[in-house]
């Protein structure tokens, strides 16, 4: 059964330039690329459509200068859009006040941007707690949450310390804390772990997965690294110019592109850490004897030194734990070589 939608967002534009709205009016909503540059405009965002499910990880993906901060601040209404609609739990963002905003993002929304603004005068341990302190939290239960996610971003026994004391890295990861502090239906992380080195990324990555799986939040993650994509989502939008050009999970993405763009992002992704059993699976109940079974949603890369070794091939089952089909080592095999199976 499908996931209800938490975030639908139609049709949002935004220009940036004088006379934006009446451009956009003058030209029905259907403004090209030559008639932006002709009105002297910067088309950040194009007719973006993307609706998030809740409890899923949707990241945005694109070069520089794509889009993608641009539509996430639309999202959140950080900045207006010069048109479209947005719904969050089925209420029109656009059309909320400036306070129904404000109680909306204390209460049901968190975000970490990459520029991420925390208070110079206040320890990490303050930083972490202010949203909370924000909503009324009582002192003892808010300093006790804080904590709580300072440990978990690995800055123990830095609670005292104050910004200027701590490293780049150090200083994303508080407010990374102070994003997990509220625990919000609706996380915006944009680039969130680009300051982090590869051991501790990989760790806040594995936190996000865990935490998701214990709490079923709603995450839109922007990133430019397709391996972290892939790692974490559950859909991917990829960016060009301003328009969304696709939505799809990250396995659809590799297996069925929709531009030639799309096409360059995933083309030398290894095919194991993204393609699921389902994808390369005999469909079927198998005969004979089959060394155990599979769930169709594991990726190629975390089961195939289990299939490798096996001389009998494995079942795969789905979410029910019915049996689907089947898979042996050769389609293993041929995965991890790149080659595409005989038709």
């Amino acid at each position: 059964m499908e996931k209800p939608i938490l975030l639908d967002c139609r049709g949002v534009w935004k220009l940036y330039g004088a006379g934006a709205q009446d451009a956009f009016k003058r030209h029905g909503g259907a403004l090209s690329s030559e008639d932006i540059r002709a009105a002297g405009l910067v088309g950040a965002v194009r007719d973006a459509t993307v609706q998030i499910r809740q409890g899923e990880i949707f990241v945005i993906m694109g070069l520089s200068g794509s889009g993608k901060s641009t539509l996430v601040r639309c999202l959140s209404r950080l900045i207006e859009p010069t048109a479209g609609e947005i719904l969050f739990e089925g209420r029109d963002l656009l059309s909320m006040t400036d306070k129904e905003m404000i109680d909306i993002r204390r209460r049901k929304m968190g975000m970490v941007f990459q520029h991420f603004a925390l208070l110079p005068h206040l320890t990490v341990l303050q930083n972490a707690a202010f949203p909370l302190e924000v909503q009324g939290v009582p002192r003892a239960k808010r300093e006790a949450r804080a904590r709580e996610v300072i440990e978990l971003v690995g800055l123990k026994g830095r609670e005292a310390y104050y910004p200027r004391q701590l490293s780049g890295g150090q200083q994303q990861r508080v407010g990374i804390a102070r994003s997990l502090a509220v625990e919000p239906d609706l996380w915006f992380l944009d680039e969130p772990f680009s300051a982090l080195d590869p051991l501790i990324r990989r760790e806040m990555q594995d936190e996000f997965l865990r935490l998701q799986g214990m709490l079923h939040k709603t995450i839109v993650f922007i990133t430019h690294d397709f391996d972290e994509a892939i790692r974490l989502a559950d859909h991917i939008a990829v960016m060009k110019d301003g328009r969304v050009v696709q939505v799809a999970t990250p396995e659809e993405l590799v297996l069925n592109p929709a531009t030639d763009y799309v096409g360059e992002f995933t083309r030398h992704v290894p095919r194991s850490k993204v393609l699921t059993l389902r994808s390369v699976m005999t469909p079927g109940v198998p005969e004979g004897e089959t060394a155990g079974e599979l769930p169709q949603t594991q990726r190629i890369e975390a089961v195939a030194d289990q299939i490798e070794s096996s001389a009998l091939p494995f079942r795969v089952v789905n979410a029910e734990g019915d049996v689907v089909g089947s898979i042996g080592r050769q389609a293993v095999i041929d995965v991890l070589i790149g080659r595409k199976p005989a038709p």
